[in-house]
């Protein structure tokens, strides 16, 4: 199975971040917290957003950017950000990369990603827009390279339940 990692820089909102983890979980990527937190760990939204699946997530917590970059020197990373001129589509992300996401206010900080040029992606939107939701932009993102790596290791396939009339 191929492995990505979800970042989210100082995220504010615990249920975004709940339903992150549950997404994470299911798409077997990691989650990595980028302090200041906007919220408890321990907060009820996070548990009721994540569900039962919080326990099964490989989650890793950071003191700032700073940290994390030190901490992680051989991933290669993607800033998500509504400032990027390039698409989501248009990166081809490698196993083991990190997607990383802003806090919901104001996303990424720019002097960050003035830093990154070429990894800076966007999702793209009616002008009338400011974002999307943070949780829905993960998914999206994440799902993105889960595809082009052919959902290697995920359950692709369902099955209807036959019923009786």
């Amino acid at each position: 199975m191929v492995k990505f990692h979800i970042a989210l820089l100082e995220p504010e909102i615990p249920s975004n971040t709940g339903n992150i983890g549950r997404t994470c979980v299911a798409a077997g990527a990691s989650l990595h917290l980028i302090d200041p937190l906007g919220f408890r760990l321990n907060e009820k939204e996070i548990q009721r957003a994540g569900m039962d699946y919080w326990d099964e997530l490989d989650v890793h917590r950071y003191l700032n950017y700073e940290d994390f970059c030190r901490r992680n020197p051989e991933k290669r990373i993607y800033y998500a950000t509504t400032k990027a001129p390039r698409l989501y589509t248009e990166a081809a992300y490698e196993e083991g990369c990190c997607i990383m996401f802003g806090k919901e206010s104001a996303g990424i900080p720019e002097s960050i990603l003035h830093d990154h040029p070429d990894t800076c992606i966007r999702i793209p939107m009616v002008s009338e827009i400011r974002s999307l939701n943070l949780a829905n932009s993960v998914a999206v993102i994440l799902y993105e390279a889960l595809r082009q790596h052919g959902f290697q290791g995920m359950q692709t396939e369902g099955r209807l339940r036959t019923f009786e009339w």
